[in-house]
């Protein structure tokens, strides 16, 4: 490791330095004295718990703290040259940061944004503002066939699997969510140790039904229903596609198939390890919907659900369709945004296929309002959600709470050094590597978690009360404007068509929502 290296080297010159100064003039003990502060500095720097990066990278990794100090200026140099993070800007970052360490965050001269340009978006706030509730307010997820329904947080930790994040990011992330009263999404690889930390779970599958599997990779009810009684697991989801990569799955090197991830998907050791695209547990719209019904069964009435990316409005239209057909509802869908995603994923899909966030929620909400059954499935949101005014944002565009996977691994310790998929990351979140990992102290990110969410979560409290509003019941689509041209400005209740309950099953609005309407069909998705 590089930081015995260091530290070595130092050892050494020190040796050599003492011996010339023995021997040479009174400069040699200046640079003794030099070398022995070094020393002392990488000696703290791998036994001290509050930097990841210091643990790994002793006296070198200061530069990157020196380089935050002398920021703007050289911080967004890198930036703008896709450095260290392309997904989130400077401000939202040291946001993040500043909430995971419990610290204010205040800043003079107003915003740095331009706010006259096309697309940027703003709440209305009221003249008269209204205090913040007083306690959080919780989303009840379960409908009329779910016997165990949760209160579901506000802002909650996306998916994000054991194998893509280390050992100790899961842990850290499942005690934040314990002490925090949040959920924890365990992503689709698997229900591993780690996630059984006391923080509630949300138990993800996806196209390999890791954990719920057969020899043969089918799904294994009684796999799956043993796993979903354990009592920290709150609700089921099905992954039918994600914002990073949709319409792929994904493929673990066999190296990094461990005995340990192994155990924990239900695979061979050190053999490569597939998660197919589609699913064979459905092939259609119908059989997708009578699918929740078996999960909500199997896992003991917990609320059950799915994931997507949405693609085509017409297929989520024939899933609604054969919800109506079938009386059979899930308890929740969550959706993924084409622009979120923390799992490395080609290029191509990264920037060109999948539904961003904002358009899909506005779909699938306005779906399920349209055939009348807005009130049995709550929709919660994924994607780049990392403020109070984030979670506000999605509220209003027909999510009732929200998920959060980028964000959350930046509360943990990342920096956005993008080795994600090279098992080398800096700072022990994204690896697998037990030497990097250390680095990451759980008890000191435990508690960054925590702070993070419950800041976050207080922040769109107190935006609301400024709107005017005592919680989310009171936001409406008026309230979000964006600016859509230099002379023009437009709100979400003028820029998008908003379905009347049970409007499709009734009379489709002419134009698109009535051709999409007739083309749904739930006996087959379309091609």
């Amino acid at each position: 490791m590089l930081k015995f290296f260091v530290i070595g080297v130092l050892l050494v010159l020190g040796a050599l330095t003492t011996l010339a100064a023995a021997i040479g003039g009174p400069g040699w003990w200046v640079l003794l004295a030099v070398l022995a502060a070094l020393l002392l500095l990488g000696v703290y720097d791998v036994v001290q718990r509050k930097h990841s990066i210091l643990r790994n990278y002793p006296i070198l990794g200061h530069l990157r703290f020196l380089m935050e100090d002398i920021r703007p200026e050289l911080q967004q140099y890198f930036i703008e040259r896709n450095w260290d993070g392309r997904p989130f800007d400077r401000d939202t970052r040291s946001s993040i940061y500043q909430r995971a360490k419990n610290l204010k965050e205040e800043q003079p001269f107003g915003t740095e944004r331009d706010v006259d340009a096309p697309g940027y978006e703003y709440l209305v706030h009221s003249t008269r503002p209204v205090d913040p509730a007083d306690d959080p307010p919780r989303v009840l997820i379960g409908g009329k066939d779910c016997t165990k329904p949760y209160p579901m947080a506000l802002m909650n930790v996306s998916a994000m699997s054991f194998g893509a994040i280390s050992a100790n990011a899961i842990r850290a992330l499942n005690q934040g969510a314990a002490k925090g009263g949040f959920a924890h999404d365990t992503g689709e690889g698997g229900l591993s140790d780690y996630h059984r930390s006391g923080g509630d779970l949300v138990w993800e599958i996806g196209s390999g039904y890791f954990g719920a599997r057969t020899k043969d990779g089918d799904f294994d009810p009684a796999k799956f229903q043993e796993v979903a009684a354990d009592d920290q697991v709150k609700m089921t989801s099905l992954k039918l596609s994600q914002g990073a990569k949709p319409g792929i799955g994904g493929v673990l090197p066999g190296a990094k198939v461990t005995k340990e991830i192994a155990d924990v998907r239900g695979v061979p050791q050190g053999e490569k390890c597939v998660s197919p695209s589609a699913h064979k547990v459905f092939s259609t719209p119908r059989e997708l919907v009578l699918f929740m019904a078996r999960m909500r069964e199997l896992n003991g009435g917990k609320p059950a659900g799915f994931k997507l990316c949405l693609g085509s409005r017409v297929d989520f239209l024939a899933i609604c369709k054969a919800m109506v057909a079938e009386g059979v509802t899930p308890d929740f869908v969550i959706v993924d945004g084409g622009e979120g995603g923390t799992g490395a994923a080609p290029l191509e899909y990264e920037d060109h296929i999948g539904t961003p966030l904002t358009e899909g929620l506005l779909n699938v909400h306005n779906c399920l309002v349209g055939v009348g059954l807005r009130d049995q499935v709550k929709v919660g949101a994924s994607g780049k959600v990392a403020s109070g005014i984030d979670i506000v944002k999605r509220l209003i565009q027909g999510a009732d709470y929200t998920n959060s996977a980028r964000s959350m691994m930046m509360a943990v310790g990342c920096i956005q050094a993008q080795t994600c998929h090279t098992n080398t990351c800096p700072v022990g979140v994204a690896t697998q590597d037990p030497k990097r990992m250390r680095a990451l102290n759980v008890p000191d990110k435990t508690e960054r978690v925590f702070h993070y969410q419950q800041q976050c979560v207080q922040q769109a409290l107190q935006v609301m009360g400024s709107m005017g509003v005592h919680g989310p019941d009171g936001l409406r689509p008026h309230m979000l404007r964006r600016r859509v041209d230099h002379d023009e400005v437009r709100s979400y209740a003028e820029m998008f068509h908003h379905l009347e309950p049970g409007q499709l099953l009734t009379e489709p609005p002419e134009g698109r929502w009535a051709r999409d309407w007739a083309e749904a069909d739930p006996d087959r998705f379309t091609v």
